[in-house]
């Protein structure tokens, strides 16, 4: 099993970026796909999560309206729009599966990927 994210980089606030998962080694179409986050002394945050089916989407409030998640089932890819960028959106992100019940808490998750750092000045 395999996730890689990437997408990351420095980013002035109100700007956007795309953060990508590229997975490979488990059937994807049965997997929920989430993002966390993680910034330097903070404990690792759920930021979204959508359906293996795509059809339901969840987000935590501080990225309502700003941030998208989408996947990509032929490709075996999930995605996370991130627009309008706030330098508190600055942190590790890291994307996960899960199968079953989709939980936006990090214990529940399945698999795990390495982060992708985004960092957003000022």
């Amino acid at each position: 099993v395999q996730l890689q994210a990437s997408g990351g980089g420095l980013v002035q606030a109100g700007n956007s970026l795309r953060l990508s998962c590229e997975t490979s080694g488990f059937t994807f179409d049965d997997y929920a796909i989430c993002w966390f986050r993680q910034a330097p002394g903070k404990e690792r945050e759920g930021v979204s999560c959508i359906t293996s089916s795509g059809d339901n989407r969840y987000y935590t409030d501080s990225v309502q309206d700003r941030f998208t998640i989408s996947r990509d089932n032929a490709k075996k890819t999930g995605y996370l729009q991130m627009d309008s960028l706030k330098t508190e959106d600055s942190a590790v992100y890291y994307c996960s599966v899960l199968k079953g019940v989709v939980s936006m808490r990090a214990r529940d998750m399945d698999f795990w990927g390495k982060g992708t750092l985004v960092t957003v000045s000022s």
